[in-house]
């Protein structure tokens, strides 16, 4: 049957800016073990969505009982396909990722929404799905139990990281804005200067 992981959390970020951090989260302080992100496909469908298929590699360290279990050549990197799909319309970014390799061992599928707010347009709802399960005979149930405990505090450590890209993002723009306003001072003040000769 598999283990299954629900959550749902409200963050004080207008959905365009989340969507624009989705796509920058990495690299990040807090995933680490994120070691590449490709994009294999994108395309933008005749009623306006945005369609992608990324690939992304990720260190996969074993738990020290598996370590004496499986061989010592077993990859150490894991091969996730994330597809998602960005709805301007109704202002949500659905997106699912799975792992490509070490599936037999363990498969983990995670479902998220990234949903703007109707009524509180500074908020985004995200909700978080995931499927865990195994087929090593015997040893089926703690493999669940661990991939299900990793992917819980991954979860911790991937809402740092967009709120990392989120702060990284809020900080540009206030940069950005910083500096056109100077420029505009400036250029008013050599205007005025130039009129005065």
């Amino acid at each position: 049957m598999g283990k299954h992981f629900f959550s749902e959390t409200d963050i004080k970020s207008a959905w365009e800016q989340v969507l624009t951090a989705f796509w920058q989260r990495y690299p990040n302080p807090y995933s680490t073990h994120v070691l590449t992100e490709d994009v294999l496909f994108r395309e933008v469908t005749p009623d306006n969505r945005l369609l992608s298929r990324r690939l992304l590699t990720k260190t996969n360290r074993l738990p020290r009982w598996a370590e004496r279990v499986f061989p010592g050549n077993l990859s150490r990197s894991v091969y996730i396909i994330e597809d998602s799909v960005v709805d301007l319309g109704n202002r949500s970014l659905t997106s699912l990722a799975w792992n490509v390799n070490h599936a037999k061992f363990m498969l983990v599928v995670e479902r998220c929404v990234f949903m703007g707010e109707q009524d509180r347009p500074v908020w985004t709802r995200i909700t978080r799905e995931a499927w865990v399960s195994s087929g090593v005979f015997g040893l089926s149930r703690p493999i669940q139990e661990f991939g299900l405990a990793r992917f819980r505090s991954n979860q911790v450590k991937a809402m740092r990281g967009l709120e990392h890209a989120l702060s990284n993002l809020q900080s540009f723009c206030s940069t950005t804005e910083t500096t056109i306003k100077t420029i505009k001072k400036k250029t008013q003040f050599l205007l005025l200067k130039i009129l005065r000769l």
